[in-house]
Parts: C-alpha cells; sequence; structure tokens
C-alpha cells in the first residue's frame, strides 16, 4: 500500500485571519444586500410560466377598465337580423391580395325542415374592419361605467357589415361583446371576496393562534362546522334565500359576501398555525416584554414573517371563488340578467339540443379555464418565490 505521507497535499498552508474581510463582487453584494422582497421577485422572475400568467391576468384585469371600449357593441344590443348567427372568421387575403383585416358579409337562409336559420358567407365582398373608430352604427352608443356617454371603440364593424366574433346568442347579442362586459362581473367578485374572506381569515386565525386555549378551541370547533357542509347545496341554499326584490347590486354583493364567508375557514387554519408556531419565538417575546400590546405584536411583526405565504394562498383561492360564481349562476342560483357574467352566459347553454346545434354558446367557458389555469399557474410560482429554502 502506498504511504499517506507520500499523497499530495493541497491544503493551503497560509495562516487564516478570521478577521479579515473578503472583498465581494458587485453580484454578490447585491444579493445579499437586497431585502426579502427583491429576492422574492428574483425568484418568481425565474418561474416562465407564473409570469406569463401574470401578465396574462394583468391584461384581463386592465380590460375590464374598458369593457366599452374593447366590446364592438353595446352589451343589451340585440341584432333581429341575425339570431344564432355562427362566428365571423377574420381574413387576411383576398383573391391573393393582401386586404388587412376583413370579414365576409353572410347571406341568410330560412330552413323550413329544420326550422333555423342558415348563414353562408359570400365570399365575393370582403369587408375591412375598423379600428380606434367612433361607432356610427347601431349599438354603439355606451355609457362608459353607467356614468359618461361615449362611441370611441377599440373594433368597430365594417360601413354597413356587421362583426361577430363569436357569433350571436337567441336574441341576436354579440356573444364577444357580452363576454367582455361579463369579465368585469367575474373577475371583481374574485378580488372583492377574496378581500372579505382575507380580512376575516386573519383576524379570526390570528386570534385563535395569538391567545390560544380556549378562543382557540372556540374557532376550531366554528371552523369544522363550516367545513362539515357540502359546499355546493350550502352556496345553492344562501343564494336560493337571497330576495329576489334586492336589485343586481344587492344580489351582486349578495353573491360576494356568501362566497366570503365559505371560503375563510382555509385561510384562517393557516393563520391560525403559523401564529402558534411564531408566538413562542424572540422577537414576539421580546415586543411583548416591551409592552407591545397583541394588535401590534400580531399586525406589526408576526403576520409580515409570513405575509408572502398569505399573499399566495389567496392567489390560489381567487379561482375557486370565481368558478364558484360561475357554478352558482349556471344552475340559475347565482347572478340575473341583467346583470351579465360569464356565469349568466352559461346558463343559456343548459339545453344540450342547443349546443349541438350552436356550439358557440359554450364559448364564455373558454375565458375561465384560461383565468383559473393562470391564477393556479402564478399563485405556484409565488409560493415557490416565497419559500426561503428555495
Amino acid at each position: 500500500m502506498t504511504d499517506r505521507a507520500d499523497l499530495p497535499h493541497y491544503v493551503n498552508r497560509a495562516p487564516f485571519d478570521p478577521l479579515a474581510v473578503t472583498e465581494l463582487t458587485p453580484e454578490q453584494e447585491r444579493y445579499y444586500t437586497a431585502s426579502q422582497w427583491k429576492l422574492m421577485w428574483w425568484r418568481f422572475r425565474r418561474h416562465r410560466i407564473a409570469v406569463v400568467s401574470g401578465a396574462f391576468l394583468l391584461l384581463m384585469y386592465l380590460s375590464i377598465a374598458g369593457s366599452e371600449i374593447i366590446a364592438p357593441y353595446e352589451l343589451h344590443h340585440r341584432h333581429t337580423d341575425f339570431l344564432y348567427a355562427p362566428p365571423q372568421r377574420i381574413h387576411l387575403f383576398h383573391d391573393g391580395a393582401f386586404v388587412g383585416p376583413f370579414v365576409y358579409p353572410f347571406n341568410k337562409t330560412l330552413d323550413m325542415a329544420k326550422m333555423r336559420w342558415n348563414y353562408t358567407p359570400d365570399t365575393s365582398r370582403p369587408q375591412p374592419l375598423r379600428f380606434f373608430c367612433v361607432g356610427d352604427h347601431g349599438g354603439a352608443t355606451y355609457r362608459f361605467w353607467g356614468l359618461v356617454e361615449g362611441r370611441f371603440h377599440l373594433i368597430c364593424p365594417p360601413d354597413g357589415g356587421q362583426v361577430f366574433l363569436f357569433g350571436t346568442d337567441r336574441l341576436g347579442r354579440d356573444m364577444f361583446s357580452r363576454i367582455v362586459y361579463g369579465a368585469r362581473i367575474s373577475l371583481t367578485i374574485g378580488l372583492i371576496g377574496i378581500a372579505l374572506s382575507f380580512f376575516m381569515g386573519l383576524v379570526i386565525g390570528g386570534i385563535a393562534g395569538y391567545y390560544g386555549g380556549l378562543v382557540d378551541s372556540i374557532v376550531q370547533r366554528i371552523i369544522e362546522i363550516i367545513r362539515s357542509f357540502p359546499e355546493l347545496p350550502l352556496w345553492m341554499a344562501l343564494s336560493a334565500a337571497l330576495p329576489v326584490t334586492w336589485s343586481p347590486m344587492l344580489v351582486y354583493l349578495g353573491i360576494t359576501v356568501i362566497l366570503a364567508l365559505l371560503d375563510w375557514p382555509g385561510l384562517a387554519r393557516a393563520v391560525r398555525s403559523k401564529f402558534l408556531a411564531l408566538r413562542e419565538e424572540d422577537f414576539c417575546t421580546a415586543a411583548q416584554l416591551m409592552g407591545a400590546g397583541p394588535g401590534r405584536v400580531i399586525f406589526r411583526h408576526l403576520m409580515p414573517s409570513f405575509m408572502s405565504h398569505l399573499i399566495a394562498s389567496a392567489t390560489l383561492s381567487i379561482p375557486s371563488m370565481i368558478l364558484a360564481e360561475t357554478a352558482l349562476s349556471f344552475l340559475g342560483l347565482g347572478l340575473r340578467p341583467p346583470i351579465t357574467s360569464w356565469g349568466v352566459l352559461l346558463n343559456e347553454a343548459q339545453n344540450i339540443n342547443v349546443v349541438a346545434i350552436y356550439p358557440w354558446l359554450m364559448l364564455p367557458v373558454v375565458p375561465v379555464i384560461l383565468v383559473v389555469l393562470a391564477f393556479q399557474f402564478l399563485g405556484d410560482g409565488l409560493r415557490d418565490a416565497a419559500d426561503p429554502y428555495k
């Protein structure tokens, strides 16, 4: 065997000075001096799907501020000559020549055997679309947020023609315009609902976790009772209990409060478990010894230490509220016309025979799926970014 003394020695024999300051590179100094939120942002940017989902959701929520401008028609405008019209395709070339975005008008015939209108595109007459225009057609005038009258649109139908990107419904209303308007209700009901649920979960869960003992036991029993009920039947029962004489705005607020009342127990349990673990930490004890009250300890010391986890949890809870509103409105127990949401639009597609003949009536389910998936990916990215061990 080879003597170990003959092996080369690679240990640095220079004297070690523990007080010597090692010079950091600019990148290392930038990393070590970064705040917790900046570190979360850097980790979040590495999650490409979450970044794309966040950008998509940002565009969706920005779009609800100008739904009247994006939609080519007013919400309730009816095209009585185009009942159940199919979606029109947007073309760029006509007879080999570039024309720009245009549609072909419909030729309409009545099928007496099947008692339905048949629409065929007239490929001899391209009709160019207009963009950033002042609408001068029927249904162009609107009241912006119900306050100011306007006529400016992002996209306008051709002169003397129509544009139905997603077809029309049984009353001849443009489905694309109604989906754009419905996003305002479906998306905001999730934000308002999660704000109420977030507040209740933080307060109730924080009190239970901070005080413990009898208070914690009472809160936990209440949570267990609420979670023991099946969610969908409970939603339906509470929604059906809303007075039929309520205005659409009161019904909207009532549905939002119902969703918030049934969503807070999950967040409250997460907050309670975090408080039970953190209330014994040294920084919490030091704050109490210095005379800080329970409110200051909870909101200034305990809650900021896991706020990133709460943000990720809230992000994952919003799509459940959107789906709940869609399900209730689809069953006819949630929002009702004249309020327009994605669930209300899907309510008109309950008849399978109608869906088989006019499948474009199911198009409101597409934004629901995309928004829910985007929230799931965004929540996963935020949860990974908030994890201190990643």
